[in-house]
């Protein structure tokens, strides 16, 4: 039966060792296992900190918790302190970091750092699984029925497109696949077509603007062009629209396909913004009183039988610039010239995500705070206020 020692021998013990006596002569003066002594060291051995002195297990405790704190304060600064912010934003912040290649800290851990329960951050995890499938799903049916649109050469409506998906073995309703069409501005061409045709044709290889870039007031006249950016492994594709009367660019869209529905999606909200300007018609210098023009090159986007029919919907003049002639439409250029060259070009993008940051500050910054030569060094918002004060 091993032996038992009082506390008051064990701590004699460690006082002999503290005083310079070695484990090895004490085990054997004593009879005693330097394994014994060891532990006994571990146990009632002071540790000096401050102004108070520590048992080991008490000093192992307080560096667990130290350690611990430390962690804390790092997951804390890289949160960017979000202490006060919604949960929403919380739990956002929280994901970006457990997702990061680099972390080494466990759900618990971050859960605890940010005050944030378990339970809530796995049932937003599985919430946003679920979404992102459903938006997967979403877009894989965009995709297709863009596809068979484009195989149809724009001559299917949403019930032959439906049709044509079922012999697929994919299911959905006519309603649904009208609701992605709006979405996507497919129209098929078919109903009016021989109206739709000579409408066109009035269109066809007209330049209204011949390379006189000036407008009399607002909504005149808009331009559009789109450009492409290398991020990462991937093009980015943005498309601006711009009034050439305060060069203020009414839209914008950031995607990564340079699709028709880039330009529509893009069109409906500055049509929208600047409230339906087809309707109005404005008394200019020029001679006739005229509505909106808009101005583009000829690409596929613009060109289409969806955006032709959607301009001529909104009663929108469509102006084109000759083939293989940039300077046609130059104000659009020169606007992705200075984008490039005073932004893009300086950054070093990471991300989907950070370019369009980049873009949205940049045209912010055109829009609101650089002036320009043809404005007498104003601002297009402040050029464009300045008119309304006249009015």
């Amino acid at each position: 039966m091993p032996k038992e020692y009082s506390t008051k021998f064990k701590t004699e013990v460690i006082k002999r060792y503290q005083n310079g006596e070695s484990i090895l002569a004490l085990s054997q003066e004593l009879r005693i296992a330097q394994s014994t002594i060891y532990h006994w060291r571990k146990e009632f051995c002071s540790i000096k900190a401050a102004n108070r002195i520590y048992t080991p297990k008490e000093f192992d405790a307080l560096s667990r918790r130290l350690e611990k704190l430390e962690h804390e304060m790092e997951i804390i600064k890289r949160s960017g302190y979000i202490a006060d912010v919604p949960l929403q934003k919380k739990l956002s912040v929280l994901e970006n970091i457990y997702r990061q290649a680099d972390n080494t800290y466990s759900v618990h851990e971050l859960c605890e750092a940010l005050d944030i329960a378990r339970g809530t951050f796995y049932n937003y995890i599985f919430r946003r699984a679920d979404h992102s499938k459903r938006e997967e799903a979403q877009i894989e049916l965009m995709r297709l029925v863009q596809q068979v649109f484009d195989d149809s050469s724009q001559r299917f409506g949403a019930e032959k497109i439906r049709v044509t998906l079922a012999g697929s073995g994919v299911r959905v309703s006519t309603k649904r696949i009208a609701a992605i069409m709006q979405e996507l501005g497919l129209q098929s061409i078919r109903p009016g077509a021989k109206k739709q045709y000579k409408k066109q044709q009035q269109y066809k290889k007209q330049n209204l603007l011949e390379r006189q870039f000036t407008a009399d007031h607002p909504n005149q006249i808009w331009v559009s062009d789109i450009t492409y950016f290398k991020v990462n492994d991937y093009w980015m594709y943005l498309c601006i629209i711009l009034d050439l009367f305060s060069r203020r660019i009414v839209d914008y869209r950031v995607s990564r396909n340079a699709s028709t529905n880039l330009v529509t999606s893009t069109f409906r909200t500055a049509f929208r913004e600047r409230g339906n300007p087809s309707g109005l018609t404005f008394h200019s210098d020029r001679g006739n009183p005229s509505g909106l023009t808009f101005h583009s090159d000829r690409g596929k986007q613009y060109t289409s039988a969806a955006f032709t029919a959607l301009l001529q919907k909104c009663e929108v003049k469509q102006s084109f610039s000759a083939t293989a002639r940039p300077h046609d439409n130059a104000v659009a250029e020169t606007f992705f010239a200075s984008f490039k060259k005073e932004e893009a070009y300086r950054r070093e993008y990471t991300s989907e995500q950070s370019y369009r940051k980049s873009v949205e500050q940049y045209i912010r910054f055109y829009n609101e705070l650089r002036p320009h030569r043809t404005l007498k060094y104003k601002t297009p918002q402040a050029f464009e206020e300045a008119y309304r004060e006249r009015l």
